[in-house]
């Protein structure tokens, strides 16, 4: 390995850290301060030396990519990214954990440059480093295929932080497990083993062989140990070492164990859990500050020299792009059909054409689910950036883009499955949490778009990593299946009855849940269109009719075109006579009961308007006029009809208005039984309508 140049103003550089971290934490009264402090060589070693970026355009296609697991250590990121020019400065550094500060608590996606996830529940970072290696794979696959390793324009690293916490969270084994199988050369993580967590020594609850781990999970692993000669030295030249051997191993990702001590070179708390997760105090402050021989009277203190040499990174980031940009501006000559992929890609938009493949005859029967495998596969020619899979649930979730191949090494092939490293068939095994946070990795790398499929009721393992990707507003897809109880026998444990409530209340979260195929068809649709946030689509087990529709909205008899889903809401049948006494509003495969009762109503003289609202959050985002078209406040007489609990529901029922729900757990049994048992009947919908018709009056 070759030698790095080490000047006394780098180890000044690396004290300065230090002594930031320390000031920070104690101006605002809380924060970690310690691993910041520890990992300050290991951070500034990355940022100044290994990872080639440009701080002066930090979404460059070619950079590195740089993830803190450990993101309550958010100041192990801060300072660097102070010190590198990206756009931080002292003052953003004093004002840390304060209200609209660029410096909150862990790292955000979106509110401060050069972040490239929201990093809060431990692991998910590292779970989601390996989705960012899934998709610098895939990229290459789509943009470059057949370039020898290392000489591609989109050839690059994923680098992430991970401390003992993460190590103890289960999605970062699902995920490590993944990474292993899949051979992620690309995905060198840095594992900060300094066994100190906010109870203390970690022996008291994680006593496991990591080393011996993650070798079984398929790693190439190193270990970096300042601690033993019995003496604290930081080596910085072996840490490079490790890493320049990480790069070296193309068929493994690579774990560097870095063994530390918190808090170092802190006198009187450093390798505790005080200086975990608060601040070291004034006068441990002072005493950090005499032993690096900084004037301790003195707060922030940075010495020009110093930030005039870590500022130098802004130079060298430009002529690495530079050169860069040489070899990308020749691949984009010999790749115009791919140059022209990528720049739509990076527009954001769809390909022309999507419209002519979404539409189903009308008049059969087809479950929601299946309507959203055909999409998929109509979709997946016009559109290479589509891609996805489910978590050991391909034929319940039918999201097998078939003739995709299986993103996968190819020895790793099965009857069933053919191995292509660039397949656009993702195989998550039966780990949902990862599932979401590799999807969420994916999205953050680029702008393909992937989507992972489980049951709805599964969407609990994941719900973390959903919140997440509502939290930074990124456009993540979920296929969940088997929607309601009518998925039948499995029983209560297997079918939903709070998840879309739940899910709902999630803010920036579309739930879809489409009535028929055709609304499927434009529900997947809308979803591609929209980069604002995640959205999940809630689909049927059981066949549902294919509604019989005209081209526009609905009137008389005549149903409304499906081109109405992107609205949330729409009148599907309008009242009899066109004046509605009652509004029947039902989502996904209830429609059909609100349908059917429309008619028993008619037949007793009472005029239903049906709605259906496969979105309530798209619903929410249209024009109050529209709103109230669809839901005028003179007809207070109304019935929700879902299959679930009627949480959520008040506000478009009303005090006058009833809901057809299910306020239990479910039961084993096929699905026509269980929603005559549950009152989820066309004769419980006419029912709950004359009730609400009845407290209208009053």
């Amino acid at each position: 390995m070759s030698e790095i140049q080490w000047d006394p103003i780098d180890a000044k550089a690396v004290d300065t850290v230090r002594v930031l971290a320390a000031d920070a934490v104690e101006k605002v009264g809380n924060g970690h301060p310690g691993t910041a402090m520890s990992l300050a060589p290991a951070a500034y070693l990355l940022y100044q030396r290994i990872m080639r970026t440009d701080p002066s355009d930090t979404h460059w296609l070619g950079r590195d990519r740089f993830i803190l697991s450990a993101g309550h250590s958010s100041l192990t990121q801060y300072i660097q990214l102070y010190l590198g020019g990206y756009g931080l400065e002292l003052k953003d550094l004093e004002e840390l954990r304060t209200w609209g500060s660029k410096t909150p608590g862990h790292p955000e996606y979106g509110h401060t440059v050069g972040v490239e996830i929201t990093t809060g529940p431990l692991g998910s970072g590292f779970a989601a480093a390996v989705g960012f290696a899934y998709a610098a794979r895939y990229e290459r696959g789509l943009f470059d295929p057949d370039a020898e390793p290392g000489t591609s324009p989109f050839d690059h690293f994923i680098y992430v932080i991970a401390g003992d916490g993460d190590m103890e969270e289960g999605i970062t084994n699902e995920a490590a497990s993944l990474a292993g199988h899949q051979e992620l050369g690309n995905l060198i993580a840095i594992y900060d083993s300094n066994q100190i967590s906010i109870e203390d020594d970690t022996n008291i609850a994680f006593t496991e062989d990591v080393h011996a781990r993650y070798l079984a999970l398929g790693w190439d692993v190193h270990v970096v140990d300042w601690k033993k000669t019995g003496q604290y030295v930081e080596d910085v030249q072996e840490l490079n070492d490790a890493i320049e051997a990480a790069k070296g191993v193309t068929d493994k990702p690579s774990m560097i164990i870095l063994k530390t001590i918190i808090g170092w070179p802190s006198p009187g708390k450093q390798n505790s859990g005080k200086i975990h997760g608060s601040a070291l105090g004034a006068d441990e402050v002072a005493a950090l500050k005499r032993v690096l021989e900084f004037d301790p009277e003195k707060t922030f203190d940075v010495d020009p020299a110093v930030l005039a040499h870590t500022r130098e990174a802004i130079d060298r980031g430009k002529a690495a792009h530079a050169e860069w940009d040489v070899r990308f501006d020749a691949w984009a000559a010999a790749n115009p059909d791919r140059k022209r992929l990528l720049d739509r890609l990076e527009a954001g938009k769809v390909p022309e054409g999507l419209d002519k493949v979404l539409s189903f005859e009308d008049g059969k029967d087809l479950s929601t689910r299946a309507a959203s495998g055909k999409v998929i596969n109509a979709i997946a020619p016009i559109m290479p950036e589509l891609w996805g899979g489910s978590a050991d649930l391909a034929e319940s979730n039918l999201t097998t883009i078939e003739g995709g191949g299986s993103f996968v090494p190819e020895k790793w092939s099965t009857h069933e499955w053919a191995g292509n490293p660039y397949g656009r068939v993702l195989h998550f095994g039966i780990r949902e949490n990862a599932m979401g946070a590799i999807l969420n990795g994916i999205v953050l790398h680029g702008k393909t778009r992937p989507f992972g499929g489980t049951f709805l009721i599964f969407s609990d393992y994941m719900r973390p990593m959903v919140r997440l990707a509502a939290l930074m507003g990124i456009p993540t897809i979920y296929v969940w299946t088997h929607d309601s109880v009518a998925l039948g026998e499995d029983g209560p444990t297997h079918q939903p009855i709070e998840q879309l409530t739940a899910l709902r209340a999630i803010p920036g979260l579309d739930i879809v849940r489409p009535a028929d195929a055709n609304e499927t068809a434009f529900a997947w649709k809308t979803v591609l269109e929209r980069r604002t946030g995640p959205a999940g689509l809630a689909l049927s087990r059981q066949n549902l009719p294919v509604f019989e529709r005209g081209d526009g909205d609905a009137t008389g008899d005549t149903f409304a075109s499906a081109k109405n889903t992107p609205k949330g809401a729409y009148i599907l049948a309008e009242a009899p006579g066109g004046t509605p006494d009652v509004i029947l509003i039902a989502t996904g495969s209830e429609v059909q009961i609100a349908v059917d009762a429309r008619e028993k109503l008619r037949a007793e003289g009472i005029n239903a308007r049906v709605v259906s609202a496969p979105c309530l959050e798209w619903f929410e985002e249209q024009s109050e006029a529209y709103r109230e078209s669809v839901l005028p406040k003179a007809v207070k007489a109304r019935v929700s009809i879902e299959a679930g609990i009627a949480l959520g529901w008040r506000g478009y029922v009303g005090d006058a208005g009833r809901s057809v729900s299910i306020e239990h757990f479910g039961a084993s049994a096929d699905y026509k039984t269980l929603y005559q048992k549950f009152d989820m009947t066309t004769e419980h919908a006419v029912s709950a309508a004359h009730e609400s018709l009845a407290a209208a009056k009053n």
